[in-house]
């Protein structure tokens, strides 16, 4: 079977690294990469780390609005469809790479299969949901990370070809963190001592384009008495310039440039603590049993929430700094929410069975 493989940010070169492995050994993979994320620490690096096949095609999307980057997506994703005459389209998560993709696929009749199916904020003003919503409603095969997705899914009408499967992030994370402790130095390098710091990672437009909020998401690492190290994406230091707010956050907070996947688990694995905006790095903090500080109102990880190892305090300066100094999980509420590391293997195996 030809399958093509849509990818075009950080998160989704990770699952893909693992699905990928797996696919090749049964199937012809083409990979097309859209350039969501263009620059070398965003992408290249990653693909080297997680020793991801050179995609086939490279669409140098880049930035720009959503619908332009979603359009021109569309169209040239449309182009190499058209050529290859694939089997099965596999999009990942909830980016506008997913939706092009997706919308691509079923537009020219190919099947559809989306990983990270079912996943939901419900909250519609979040480019990601509507991303995730549509894409959901016109694949053919969807792959739930969890039973909440599942019921998700259920409640809009989507019942067939719907799989529980775990999360294929469970598997590169499971997999990677032994290979990140041996070849990682992070903590040499910024002189961090294991527990004795903060992780923060912002990127959403609701942070970084909003002044009042990430004004107030300053005020508050500014505040604390932690170490904290902060790899800043492109879009973030961008509105930290622009507000006037990076000199005086760079006083006080570690700042760096976006790290390699193997220097961000060790990171991650040995902090104190994570403040993030992030999804992904919602469920890989929940995964490494640390505890997590989410800056959004929302998330559609709620299995961390449900297990009491994270909390949403949006973008308010106290309840940052105090959930920052109070916040204290009980190991007895972790469990496996998210899968074993299998959830790639299953995938394949649906997938082999050929009942598409």
């Amino acid at each position: 079977m030809k399958i093509a493989s849509i990818i075009g940010v950080r998160p989704q070169f990770v699952k893909a690294s693992v699905v990928s492995k797996e696919l090749r050994k049964h199937h012809e993979e083409i990979l097309i990469h859209t350039g969501q994320h263009y620059d070398y620490q965003m992408n290249k690096i990653f693909f080297d780390q997680l020793q991801l096949p050179e995609p086939e095609y490279h669409l140098n999307i880049g930035s720009g609005s959503h619908g332009k980057q979603t359009g021109e997506m569309l169209d040239k994703i449309e182009e190499v469809l058209l050529k290859e005459e694939p089997d099965l389209v596999l999009t990942y998560g909830d980016t506008n790479s997913t939706l092009a993709g997706a919308l691509a696929a079923s537009k020219l009749h190919i099947k559809t299969a989306h990983i990270e199916s079912g996943l939901r904020s419900f909250d519609r003003t979040m480019p990601e949901e509507i991303n995730r919503i549509l894409t959901d409603h016109c694949s053919d095969i969807l792959f739930c990370p969890t039973p909440n997705a599942v019921e998700n899914l259920k409640n809009e009408g989507i019942t067939e070809n719907v799989h529980l499967t775990g999360d294929v992030m469970v598997d590169s994370l499971l997999f990677n963190k032994e290979i990140a402790e041996k070849k990682s130095h992070v903590l040499e390098d910024m002189n961090l001592e294991s527990r004795q710091y903060l992780v923060a990672t912002i990127h959403r437009a609701s942070n970084t384009d909003d002044k009042n909020n990430l004004t107030n998401i300053v005020n508050a690492l500014s505040e604390l008495d932690d170490k904290i190290v902060f790899p800043l994406h492109p879009r973030t230091e961008k509105f930290l310039k622009k507000y006037g707010l990076y000199d005086r956050l760079k006083e006080s907070v570690i700042l760096t440039q976006p790290l390699g996947f193997f220097d961000f688990i060790k990171l991650m694995d040995n902090a104190r603590m994570i403040l993030t905006d992030s999804g992904g790095v919602q469920k890989e903090a929940y995964v490494l049993k640390v505890p997590c500080v989410t800056l959004r109102d929302n998330t559609e990880w709620m299995e961390t929430i449900e297990d009491g190892w994270n909390v949403l305090v949006g973008a308010d300066k106290l309840k940052i700094v105090e959930m920052v100094n109070g916040f204290k999980p009980s190991l007895e509420m972790h469990e496996d929410r998210y899968g074993l590391g299998d959830a790639s293997g299953r995938i394949v195996e649906i997938i082999n069975t050929g009942d598409l």
